[in-house]
């Protein structure tokens, strides 16, 4: 059996596709097995099947691993990139002092733990990126001491750095996450907080916040001749607020509808709503009856991204979706995340609404508020492909201060392209067109082909930097994790005076943490928490990328 699985080890080291993927897959595997309703996910999981087979010697190509850095770093730019641009304008600062603070205590935490436990030099790196659960640190600071953008300490090596850094972000890792989702459920108890009341008393600030709506459609024929009394315009501001009029057919045509129509008896009208409107007296009209035509034939779904300036900053109530365009919106989204349906919610740039309604009032809203996605197969490769070029030559440009080169580096390049084609894709919709299925494709790959080699790097040396480091590098690790939140939390509810709902989100934000978003979500009972998500998301992928080289500079 050793024997087999030798020459098993040996072709892996030969074949470096079927090692990929062979990963790749694993890593699903185990991040997908639930322990007392937890999981690991894919992240972890890929990062834990690398480790194994890292202890054997298998490696990665640098060239495929750095094929992956540059994905994931340009897509994580790419994403935040109309939030980021537009959070600093708006209402950011908040978001943005938040995610400083978490940043700011984490590495100033790592630095002072490298002089109290004399760790070894790219350590402490390792230590932030774990501690934090940040892909983005990680690959920062690799990145930084493999381009020598960070001055290497007296007698040690690039490689031998990146070793450090991947063995005690692996040993750092796990309780990092396990560890910030733990500290994000049972904080609110602790704290004596009713997460569920919070997040109610935000609802009804934000008015009606409710979860995305179960659609269907009816049709009613006119027999109450109550109703022939009123225009349509009027119909919708005393019933149909949120139920767009599809069709009316009459002596069996259907008319062009106008708001100064008026209905007769025996018409038939075409409703699209939530179950709850059509119990709320719109029956009354008439009977249901079932339509002669195909029902779904004049109703289509697609989404709307928000690009136009005359409507980020409104609320979603002013827009009145349902009665101007005869559209119901089925779904918000903010930097990937549902946000609750509010009245009061104020869009942003770079919003989608997925909406849903006649395809030609989908196109007429599409027009007003920014670019109908319908074809998300569409993407821009050429842009895509220029921008991660771009990103690169971005970083080689440096200048040289008291004999000092100093520059943004490949991870500030892309970083910086991808933020910056993001805004311009927001302010010209026909611009580096990257659909959101297939950013999230990209930069799940390019964060696990990365993830890959670190771990397969780290395998092969972990043992080593536990041994090295004792048990201290775990507490820190701990630390590291418990200290930024518990700094924030107090920042956010003292001096931000912050719903207690919305900053917990928003310390998943700054953490970049979307399964510690899901336990909030889950602990409120509401999508509350995901406003605070989307407002520091972004904030927190930048300063944390940023903070990776620091602790290189201070240790």
């Amino acid at each position: 059996m050793n024997e087999l699985f030798r020459m098993f080890i040996d072709n892996l080291g030969h074949n470096p596709v079927l090692l990929l993927f062979l990963l790749l897959g694993l890593g699903y595997l185990i991040g997908n097995v639930r322990i007392g309703g937890f999981s690991l996910g894919s992240v972890a999981g890929v990062l834990f099947a690398g480790l194994f087979f890292g202890h054997f010697g298998l490696r990665m190509n640098p060239g495929a691993q750095a094929v992956g850095f540059a994905l994931f770093i340009f897509s994580v730019g790419y994403q935040a990139g109309p939030r980021f641009f537009s959070a600093v304008k708006e209402d950011g600062l908040r978001y943005f002092a938040l995610s400083l603070v978490v940043a700011i205590t984490a590495v100033t935490l790592a630095v002072l733990f490298a002089q109290l436990l004399q760790l070894a030099p790219g350590t402490p790196a390792g230590l932030l990126a774990g501690g934090l659960t940040s892909s983005p640190t990680l690959a920062a600071a690799q990145n930084a001491v493999r381009e020598g953008t960070v001055p290497l300490a007296e007698g040690w090596t690039a490689d031998a750095l990146v070793g450090n850094i991947a063995s005690a972000y692996a040993i750092t890792y796990i309780f990092g996450l396990t560890g910030l989702i733990t500290i994000i459920r049972y904080m609110p108890k602790l704290l004596g907080l009713d997460m569920p009341a919070e997040a109610r008393a935000q609802e009804q600030l934000h008015t009606q916040a409710v979860p995305s709506p179960v659609i269907t459609t009816r049709c009613y024929r006119v027999t109450n001749e109550a109703f022939t009394a009123y225009s349509l315009a009027e119909l919708r501001q005393r019933y149909c607020e949120r139920a767009p009029v599809l069709r009316v057919l009459r002596e069996g045509e259907l008319l062009a509808i106008s708001p100064d129509d008026r209905l007769q008896l025996g018409d038939i009208l075409e409703l699209v709503g939530t179950r709850k409107f059509f119990t709320s007296g719109i029956q009354e009209i008439g009977p249901e009856i079932n339509p002669d035509w195909d029902i779904e034939k004049n109703r289509d779904t697609a989404q709307v991204v928000v690009t136009n300036k005359e409507v980020f900053g409104r609320t979603l109530g002013e827009l009145r979706i349902p009665q101007t365009f005869d559209l119901l919106v089925l779904e918000i989204r903010q930097m990937g995340v549902n946000l609750p349906h509010s009245d009061n919610l104020v869009l942003s740039k770079g919003d989608i609404l997925k909406v849903m309604g006649p395809a030609d009032k989908i196109d007429l809203f599409g027009e007003y508020a920014g670019e109908v996605e319908r074809e998300i197969s569409e993407t821009d490769m050429v842009t895509f492909s220029f921008g991660i070029a771009a990103g690169v030559l971005l970083g080689m440009l440096s200048i040289s201060v008291g004999g000092i080169d100093l520059g943004l580096g490949t991870a500030g390049g892309l970083l910086a392209s991808g933020l910056i084609i993001g805004y311009l894709r927001s302010i010209r919709p026909t611009f580096g067109r990257l659909p959101e299925p297939a950013r999230w494709m990209l930069m799940e790959f390019g964060l696990l082909l990365f993830l890959a080699g670190v771990g397969l790097r780290a395998g092969g040396s972990i043992l080593e930097t536990l041994a090295a480091s004792g048990p201290m590098l775990v507490v820190a690790g701990i630390l590291v994790t418990v200290l930024p939140i518990a700094a924030a939390y107090l920042f956010g509810s003292r001096v931000l005076k912050m719903n207690p709902a919305i900053l917990m989100g928003a310390l998943t934000g700054a953490m970049t943490s979307g399964a510690a978003l899901s336990v909030v979500t889950k602990e409120a009972g509401s999508a509350v928490p995901a406003i605070g998500y989307a407002g520091t998301y972004a904030f927190g992928n930048v300063l944390l990328m940023i903070a990776g080289p620091l602790v290189l500079v201070f240790t």
